[in-house]
């Protein structure tokens, strides 16, 4: 064998190398931009860490950090955010937002929507989220009014099922965020590299990219943050 050959075998391939190297400065990235963070509040802080052991999914911090940004430029009067559980990113909203700020958010667990009530009275926010239990396919066509912000964090594969009625809320210049679009990097694979349980999920995560990517009323950028973030502007 040459000596080159062994040489490879013994240290990996250059194009093995050069995947690990790329993962490690992703790693090394997010840890720093992750320092740079300036954090929520000591309430949001041990509510995510309350969520967190209870196996109760949150928007991930760099997630969080753009959506504090967005909405600090967008400064929305009136929230719809779909997918409460808990409350935790309704409370992030509410924080970074005017006092004056509505937000309006939808769970259909009956459980969590309990918690996150509480969560929203210990807050003091009680006045400003507007909790409505049920499932989003009954609750979103009931809605009265606009939106400036809309906040889509629930089962990922109705995105595409409720787009048309969530554009409909959305004002013209209004602020869609989409989270987990990436789905762990599954929407990247090909149709057969995905788990047969999750393919129903995929398909529809890419006609939900598609869609809004590709439709005339909304300026859409997708960012590679967290699970993936899609921001979409209604143009």
């Amino acid at each position: 064998m040459k000596k080159e050959e062994t040489a490879e075998r013994e240290n990996g391939s250059p194009s093995e190398t050069a995947v690990e190297v790329s993962a490690d400065a992703k790693i090394r990235t997010e840890t720093f931009l992750a320092s740079l963070d300036r954090g929520n509040s000591a309430f949001l802080r041990a509510l995510e860490q309350k969520a967190k052991a209870a196996e109760v999914p949150v928007i991930r911090p760099a997630s969080q950090s753009v959506l504090r940004t967005v909405l600090a430029l967008k400064r929305p009067k009136n929230i719809l955010e779909i997918g409460c559980a808990v409350g935790f990113s309704a409370l992030l909203m509410a924080e970074n937002t005017p006092t004056g700020t509505q937000i309006t958010t939808i769970e259909k667990d009956s459980r969590r929507s309990a918690e996150a009530r509480r969560n929203f009275a210990e807050a003091g926010a009680e006045q400003r989220i507007h909790l409505l239990l049920g499932d989003a396919d009954s609750l979103l066509g009931t809605l009265p009014g606009s939106y400036d912000f809309i906040f889509m964090d629930a089962a990922k594969a109705q995105y595409i099922r409720w787009l048309p009625t969530v554009l409909s809320l959305l004002k013209k210049g209004g602020v869609l965020l989409s989270d987990n679009v990436l789905q762990e990097g599954d929407i990247l694979e090909s149709h057969y590299a995905v788990e047969r349980r999750n393919r129903t999920i995929y398909k529809r995560m890419r006609e939900y990219l598609t869609e809004i990517t590709h439709n005339d009323h909304l300026e859409t950028t997708v960012l590679p943050i967290g699970d993936g973030l899609a921001l979409s502007v209604k143009i």
